[in-house]
């Protein structure tokens, strides 16, 4: 497909510490890359730009005369950055769960999209074997625009077994025009392999200063802003995409005492996964302060008086959470998984030294 661009659009700016690792990355050689760390750190933002500097038009390309890579970021107003913008970039292709690319608008092939939409089946959360074809064949192709092809992984762990070992075929014998970037939140699962044939990049933390003013530009009051980065654990793309799922600051400051009251119509909208990360939080803020320490993700004077509950039984409850989360995206009742969670929670609050609850999963 091709794009005609727009001289008048804006460019689009990266965060200043996507910038500064972006940078660093296009200065140097390889075919495959591997951008890891924890969420809420812009690993697919940092993939994204490093696409747009090898596709655009305005940089040079490397070649044997000259084999040091371009170090320039992507102009944003040439075609290829357009082509981009607008999700139709014939020598981009994006890897990833149906899911996350309706969230972001990119396009699903022909075949998922009419499955979807007559109901044969849900948008995966996963990365589908066939998706995983469509991009070895995407690999084979001559490049439509003439400066080589892009694949751009993300989540790269969400890729199951026979996903992971057909791209690794394509990272190993690459076609001599494809740059491949994969980014992850969870570097572990990937494969040794995966790994092992990727350079490695440890995602940047961004300094306070940088997060709460990236914050503060889309939008937020720097109060809610501070209240935000404190409730992602100083994680700002985590922090904005709570925003965006519809919660805000003074919901989170209101959520530990709710729990201790078992109140559930505050969290009546939030999905079970987002619940359960939340509970996780509260209960690792809960067991630092019984040691004396500070809270990490709420104000201490947010946090409920549980002198009663034992750091054993709020340990015993973090490991429930814990195994709650590995089946937290696909409960068999969100509404009754919701009123088990919270119920969990504040029996754990208030329990006695020695006193257990049963699991949640039992609601199910």
């Amino acid at each position: 497909m091709s794009a005609s661009g727009d001289a008048s659009a804006p460019v689009r700016r990266a965060a200043p510490w996507i910038a500064s690792q972006r940078d660093a990355l296009l200065r140097q050689r390889g075919h495959a890359w591997l951008l890891q760390g924890p969420s809420g750190l812009g690993q697919f933002d940092l993939a994204l730009d490093m696409v747009r500097a090898w596709l655009c038009e305005q940089n040079t390309q490397a070649t044997a005369s000259d084999p040091v890579p371009t170090a320039a970021p992507a102009c944003g107003h040439c075609t290829s950055c357009h082509a981009i913008d607008v999700y139709a970039h014939a020598d981009l292709f994006v890897l990833a769960p149906e899911t996350f690319l309706l969230a972001q608008g990119w396009p699903l092939s022909e075949d998922a999209q009419k499955k979807i939409d007559n109901k044969e089946r849900k948008p995966s959360k996963e990365i589908r074997v066939e998706a995983l074809r469509d991009c070895i064949e995407f690999c084979q192709r001559t490049s439509a625009r003439g400066r080589g092809k892009a694949v751009l992984v993300y989540p790269a762990e969400r890729m199951n077994g026979i996903s992971a070992n057909a791209l690794l075929k394509s990272l190993e014998e690459p076609p001599g025009d494809v740059k491949f970037v994969l980014a992850s939140e969870s570097a572990h699962q990937l494969l040794p392999t995966i790994r092992s044939r990727c350079v490695s990049h440890t995602m940047a933390w961004p300094t306070d200063d940088q997060a709460l003013a990236w914050l503060v530009g889309h939008g937020q009051p720097q109060v809610q802003a501070l209240q935000l980065l404190k409730a992602s654990g100083q994680r700002p793309q985590d922090a904005l995409d709570w925003l965006q799922a519809g919660h805000d600051a003074p919901t989170w400051a209101q959520f530990p005492k709710a729990m201790q009251r078992g109140d559930v119509g505050l969290i009546k909208d939030w999905t079970v996964i987002e619940l359960v990360k939340s509970l996780h939080k509260l209960c690792h803020d809960l067991m630092v302060q019984k040691v004396g320490g500070e809270p990490r993700y709420f104000n201490a004077g947010e946090l409920p008086n549980v002198a009663q509950a034992s750091l054993h039984r709020l340990a015993h409850w973090s490991r429930e959470l814990t195994q709650e989360l590995r089946t937290a995206e696909h409960p068999f009742s969100a509404g009754l998984m919701q009123e088990a969670l919270v119920s969990q929670a504040r029996q754990a609050m208030a329990a006695q030294a020695g006193h257990t609850a049963s699991r949640p999963g039992n609601s199910r």
